[in-house]
């Protein structure tokens, strides 16, 4: 009599050596540890009026489970596994807080981090770079995130300045060194070797407009892009002597990057133009820029830039961004921007403020309002002060009905659609014909 199978066996590697199969971490599992873990940190208009109860203590252990499992396949022999893995994990990270959880298994995490970035392909070490940021960001500046970043900052630098290594994984990594030395990094020597390496990379492009053959070279610009962005957000916590060396020595060469024929690359070597200035004007307030005329010349014909060989999408993204760099270098202004999350608003008023968050929202992406109300590193980055706790009969007073929305939606797309159809169609208005 044949023996019966295993409960389960679904999940493990056949004979054959094929991969098992991983369920990622869905956007189900984050929404209700969401609410179960932090509810006191959600948008009140998230919740229903009516719901079924939660067994909190349960879905945390499954969730718990569920992680524990991902870190247990990104030691499997299939690549595709290890990498379906790390982007589960990436998603966790990103969608709710971990730090006790983390706290027991980081040198686990560091360690199947760094053999993936070491021994895996493009998309693995990609992947694996991106966990290694969240990972620093869960568990924020201190003690053991120094000893994370001692573990991966060689092998990223590494990877960063090897020329075999593939560009997709260089980028990677180029932006998780900053943002890691950004987040554990209390060592002088240690932010400025970091920041050279990244110079290294960046600079290249100062004289890279074309090969010694004449043809575009442009292969390598995504990889600097990366570079000149993760060393801007390095130079925000420098110390003013450190600032004014690389102001110097930067300020006036990166107008020759306004040229590049990649939007990225024009885009943001300006947003560091602005950054610079607002820095230079910081620790001198009558700091004077020789080729001041050149460059708002330059920022002038970018900012309403006509070129009909250009993409129009391209040429409202750069109108847009440079408007705001030339009044920046001009008129010292910034457009202050308003963030919402839960009930709390946070104002972006500098070109720093502006790097930092549009850094950090790239990599948590969609979980960049959550980890504002509750992660205090960033809270603390963006001076925040401590979580804001709301008990259950403040979120009843903030909450409004599904109907209610509803009403209001309706009524907003009424109104933008009234709005936009007087400014896309001119020839509507064209008078009566007698």
């Amino acid at each position: 009599m044949p023996k019966p199978k295993k409960r389960g066996s679904n999940h493990q590697r056949g004979a054959g050596g094929q991969p098992r199969n991983v369920q990622p971490f869905s956007d189900e599992d984050a929404s209700i540890e969401t609410m179960s873990h932090c509810s006191g940190f959600s948008d009140p208009a998230s919740f229903t009026e009516e719901g079924p109860e939660v067994d909190e203590e349960g879905t945390q252990e499954d969730l718990e489970y569920k992680l524990k499992g991902f870190i247990d396949l990104t030691l499997d022999k299939s690549a595709k596994t290890r990498q379906a893995a790390l982007e589960s994990l990436k998603n966790a990270f990103s969608s709710k807080i971990l730090y006790e959880f983390i706290m027991e298994r980081r040198m686990t995490l560091t360690d199947s981090i760094e053999r993936c970035i070491k021994k895996g392909k493009s998309d693995e070490q990609c992947a694996a770079a991106g966990l290694a940021c969240l990972l620093c960001v869960q568990m924020g500046s201190g003690i053991e995130s120094e000893e994370i970043f001692k573990t991966l900052g060689p092998v990223l630098k590494k990877i960063v300045c090897d020329g075999t290594a593939s560009i997709q994984a260089r980028q990677a990594c180029a932006t998780c060194l900053g943002i890691c030395c950004f987040i554990v990094t209390d060592d002088i020597t240690e932010l400025y070797s970091t920041m050279e390496c990244l110079e290294n990379i960046f600079t290249k492009a100062y004289q890279r407009d074309r090969d010694t053959n004449g043809v575009s070279s442009t292969h390598n610009t995504v990889l600097h892009v990366r570079a000149l962005l993760a060393w801007t957000l390095l130079l925000t916590i420098c110390p003013m002597n450190e600032v004014k060396k690389k102001i110097e020595m930067h300020l006036h060469k990166l107008p020759s990057l306004l040229s590049c024929d990649d939007l990225n690359m024009r885009i943001a070597a300006g947003e560091t133009l602005a950054l610079l200035f607002e820095l230079a004007r910081e620790t001198d307030a009558d700091f004077f820029y020789e080729d001041m005329d050149l460059l708002t010349e330059k920022l002038r014909a970018l900012a309403t830039d006509g070129n009909k060989h250009r993409a129009k999408v391209d040429k409202r993204k750069q109108r847009s961004v440079f408007r705001d760099v030339l009044r920046a270098v001009e008129e010292r202004d910034f457009p202050t921007e308003m963030v919402k999350f839960g009930p709390e608003r946070m104002y972006i008023d500098c070109w720093v403020k502006k790097q930092t968050y549009e850094t950090f929202k790239e990599i948590l992406g969609s979980g960049m309002q959550y980890h504002l109300q509750s992660n205090d590193f960033l809270r603390n980055v963006f001076e925040l002060g401590p979580p804001v706790m709301l008990d259950a009969a403040t979120l009843k007073t903030m909450k409004i009905s599904r109907f209610e929305r509803h009403l209001y939606n309706s009524a907003a797309f009424k109104a933008r659609t009234k709005a936009r159809s007087k400014c896309r169609d001119k020839r509507a208005d064209v008078g009566e014909f007698f």
